[in-house]
C-alpha cells in the first residue's frame, strides 16, 4: 500500500467520514459503550473516530505509518497501531465488532485476513464497506477513464469471492445492503462525484483516490478530464450519467456474523 505513504499528508483534504455512511456503520456494528472494536485498514482514522464518538473502546490499524501518524495527531480516543491485517497484534476474541471500509481491494488474499479478523472477534460482527467489479462497470467514469476503471475493478474481489472467503473462515451468516451515492456525499472516494462530475477536474480530489493516484496514466487523466470538461460545458454529461443509471447500488455493506460457540 505504498501509494498511501505518498498521499497520506494530503489525504484528509478530500477524504472525511460521511455522516450517512458512518450512521449506517454504527447500526450494522450494533455498538455498545463498554465493548471493544477494531478498524482494519483505518487510514487516517476518519471513520474510526466518527464511530468512536458513538461509544465503544476503539483500535485502528493500518500498514501505512504515514496514515497512522496523521491519525495520532487527531483526537486521542483511539488506540492507533501500524500493523499488517494478516497478523493482527491482538489476542483471540478481543473485539465485539470489526470494521473495514474501502480497503479490501488492497488485500493480496482475502482468506488469511478474514481468518485473522475471525480470530480476534468474539461473538459479534464484521462489517465491510466496498464495491464489486460488477458495480464499478456501471460507473459513468468508464466513459472518460476506461483503462483506470477497468484496472480498479480488476483489483476488486467479486461478491461471490467475498462471501466464499467469509464462509470459509467460519462466519455463520452474510447479509448484503446496497448503497447508492447521495448528492451531498462528504467523503470524496472514487464514485463520490456520481452527481457532481465537476469534482473530478480537481487535482486535489483525484490525488485522494487510489484509482487516479495509482492506476491512471497522466495521458488518460488529461484526455479524460478534457472530454469531461467539454461535456459538462455542453450539458452532454447529463445524457452520459443517465446512460449508466442502475438499481444495483454503487457500493455495498457486507455484514458477517460470528455466533458464539
Amino acid at each position: 500500500m505504498a501509494i498511501y505513504e505518498r498521499i497520506g499528508k494530503s489525504y484528509d483534504l478530500t477524504r472525511r467520514a460521511d455522516p450517512d455512511i458512518a450512521a449506517r456503520l454504527v447500526v450494522h456494528l450494533q455498538i455498545k459503550s463498554d465493548s471493544s472494536y477494531l478498524d482494519v485498514g483505518c487510514g487516517t482514522g476518519n471513520y474510526t473516530l466518527a464511530l468512536a464518538k458513538n461509544g465503544g473502546i476503539w483500535h485502528g490499524i493500518d500498514q501505512s505509518k504515514k496514515m497512522i501518524d496523521v491519525a495520532k495527531n487527531k483526537i486521542n480516543i483511539v488506540a492507533w497501531q501500524v500493523a499488517e491485517a494478516e497478523a493482527l497484534p491482538y489476542a483471540d476474541r478481543t473485539f465485539l465488532g470489526v470494521l473495514c471500509t474501502l480497503t479490501i481491494h488492497h488485500f493480496v488474499a482475502l482468506t488469511p485476513i478474514f481468518q485473522e479478523i475471525y480470530r480476534v472477534l468474539a461473538a459479534g460482527r464484521f462489517v465491510l464497506f466496498t464495491a464489486t467489479p460488477e458495480q464499478m462497470s456501471k460507473y459513468w467514469l468508464v466513459e472518460y477513464f476506461p483503462e483506470a476503471i477497468h484496472k480498479s475493478a480488476e483489483q476488486m474481489p467479486t461478491l461471490e469471492k467475498v462471501r466464499y472467503a467469509l464462509n470459509d473462515v467460519g462466519f455463520n451468516s452474510v447479509n448484503i445492503e446496497a448503497y447508492s451515492i447521495s448528492e451531498n456525499l462528504q467523503d470524496l472516494f472514487l464514485y463520490s462525484g456520481k452527481h457532481r462530475p465537476e469534482i473530478y477536474l480537481d487535482e486535489n480530489v483525484r490525488s485522494g483516490i487510489s484509482t487516479f493516484a495509482l492506476l491512471a496514466s497522466a495521458d488518460e487523466i488529461a484526455a479524460g478530464c478534457q472530454r469531461l470538461a467539454a461535456d459538462i460545458n455542453t450539458g452532454r454529461i447529463t445524457e452520459i450519467v443517465n446512460k449508466y443509471e442502475n438499481n444495483q447500488g454503487d457500493y455495498l455493506f457486507v455484514i458477517a456474523d460470528k455466533v458464539a460457540t
